[in-house]
């Protein structure tokens, strides 16, 4: 089968011909339909997040049509639309027992640690798939399962609460899910941060109040616009230091700050003024759980979270069409979400 793979860091990703992956007992081959370029990808061939053992399949942000099941496998069946969750877990560990199998020891991250869906298939553990609904086509269902569900977690992690504002740094894939998802969660009042007037333009469209940081100082604005109080929630998807920034100082009594953006680089903050005189906090959100996401496929049923206009285009499964793809997300490129469509 063809395969689009990293096989060096810093290095273009090349296609490839490779065998289709074997079948476990409890395993499930899934031929891929559509395949998300995600800002992680990027993140992996520049080596900013270590990947491998090289070479490796990109690709976390999967969904298609079961093709094979193992003997053991009684969740799905052959021809079952479906998406794929992100890791191949023990499922019986401590985290994985108590719901939070990110930290599972034997777990393993497609398109990371294990061939992802850059690729005509894939296999993954039968606990790892969930059905996707009829109603929801294929190049929406994998970008589900990276750029909404990782916001659906942060926002549920800085327990955002009905009647609450929000800001989001960053009006891209990830972005304008979080601003339907704040939305459906009850936010009063959901701040889009973006350099990209476009951006802004469909992130007003979902609902959100647009603030440009390329024409105006985007935490002034934010305080400008909440009469001086700042937001509950700040939710920052970008991953550079001067927005993780921006997003603690927006804060208000009591506001947290969710960290989902990838960098590996520090930023500053003056814990006295900046967090402990008014109680806010900065927390870490890593990815999505597997729990989270029928909630998050039910909202995408039902159009509440509508995706339809943020996967702005679609390429073949090309290895020219991707690396040009991820060279437009390193330099933060005007297009919201690209899925590959093999």
């Amino acid at each position: 089968m063809k395969a689009v793979r990293l096989v060096a860091v810093k290095q273009p990703l090349q296609m490839q011909q490779v065998s289709v992956p074997s079948v476990g007992e409890r395993d499930v081959l899934v031929r891929v339909k559509a395949a998300g370029i995600c800002h992680s990808d990027a993140h992996y061939r520049a080596g900013t997040s270590p990947a491998g053992p090289l070479p490796l399949t990109l690709g976390h942000e999967v969904a298609g049509v079961v093709e094979k099941i193992g003997s053991q496998v009684g969740n799905v069946k052959v021809g079952d639309r479906v998406c794929l969750h992100y890791l191949a877990t023990c499922g019986n560990c401590m985290y994985c027992s108590k719901g939070n199998e990110q930290f599972c020891a034997q777990g393993a991250m497609i398109g990371k640690h294990r061939d992802g869906g850059y690729a005509e298939y894939i296999v993954m553990p039968a606990r790892s798939i969930v059905l996707l609904p009829d109603e929801v086509p294929f190049e929406q269902g994998a970008a589900l399962m990276c750029s909404s569900s990782t916001c659906f977690h942060a926002l549920r992690k800085a327990r955002m609460q009905p009647g609450e504002t929000v800001v989001v740094f960053g009006a891209g894939g990830l972005g304008m899910s979080a601003i339907q998802i704040a939305k459906a969660f009850g936010a009063l009042d959901v701040y889009a941060v973006d350099i990209s007037e476009e951006k802004l333009r469909l992130a007003e469209q979902y609902g959100a109040i647009p603030v440009n940081a390329a024409r105006t100082d985007p935490v002034a604005e934010i305080k400008r616009l909440t009469k001086g109080k700042g937001v509950d929630v700040a939710l920052e998807v970008v991953g550079l230091p001067q927005t993780m920034r921006q997003a603690v100082l927006s804060l208000g009594v009591l506001g947290r700050a969710a960290l989902v953006g990838l960098t590996n680089k520090s930023f500053e903050v003056y814990p006295y003024t900046e967090l402990l005189g008014k109680e806010a906090q900065v927390i870490g959100s890593s990815d999505h759980l597997l729990s989270e996401l029928p909630l998050l496929l039910e909202l995408a049923r039902r159009r509440i979270l509508d995706l339809s206009g943020v996967i702005t285009r679609t390429v073949p499964l090309d290895a020219g069409e991707i690396n040009g793809a991820l060279d437009e997300l390193d330099h933060f490129g005007s297009n919201v979400r690209t899925v590959i469509v093999p």
